[in-house]
């Protein structure tokens, strides 16, 4: 069963739909018991950095999907669920500090800039259609984009990013290049784009995911 993390926020109704509609076992579910005995964890998230760190602690789910994503339980972080693996993230924190995230992956999320290196004016938040380019020549070679060519389009919705780092499986463009797609260990993956919402690319990518877990 794949345990879809109810924090109080985020679209999680439409997760649940977009890994049923590929054919897996999806449930959501606040129990950190439940989250402890899935087979397999997505973390889905529209909301604040802060917020859902606050939530996911007052809940008891921060350190049971930690515990669990270290000991190798295929996992799907969406969006701010992909924000939540890094060391940090600024969103939400008093100026000059930061909020601590699951410390899967080094690095700190931060607010994306409405300008770019050269000053040309980008909308922030980023929002609609954009591609996604491997970060290095085996990066599209993971499970989560057989039969994904480079240059696909995905939707994406958020105001902050997180860096290019090691782990980054994807990339993409807006103001600045930041991490559309990461990797911890064999089994996490992070997604900064909304699979449930991008169409048969999308799809895609939750099927992949959910046959790589052994959920299909």
């Amino acid at each position: 069963m794949i345990a879809v993390i109810d924090y109080q926020m985020g679209n999680l109704l439409s997760v649940e739909r977009g890994l049923r509609g590929v054919g897996a076992d999806a449930r959501i579910t606040a129990d950190p018991a439940e989250i402890a005995a899935a087979s397999t964890i997505v973390l889905p998230g529209v909301g604040a950095f802060s917020d859902a760190a606050a939530s996911m602690r007052a809940l008891g789910q921060m350190d049971v999907v930690e515990r669990r994503v270290r000991e190798g339980v295929p996992f799907l972080g969406i969006c701010l669920g992909l924000h939540l693996m890094f060391d940090a993230g600024v969103e939400g924190a008093p100026a000059g500090e930061t909020i601590p995230g699951m410390g899967l992956i080094p690095g700190v999320v931060d607010r994306m800039p409405a300008h770019d290196a050269q000053g040309t004016f980008h909308k922030v938040p980023h929002v609609g259609w954009n591609t996604i380019e491997p970060a290095g020549e085996a990066s599209f070679a993971s499970p989560l984009f057989e039969g994904i060519p480079a240059g696909e389009y995905f939707y994406f919705t958020h105001s902050y990013c997180a860096p290019v780092v090691p782990q980054t499986l994807a990339v993409t463009s807006h103001s600045v290049a930041f991490s559309s797609a990461v990797r911890f260990g064999e089994a996490a993956f992070g997604v900064q784009f909304h699979p449930e919402k991008s169409s048969d690319a999308g799809a895609a990518v939750l099927r992949n995911f959910a046959r790589f877990a052994g959920e299909l």
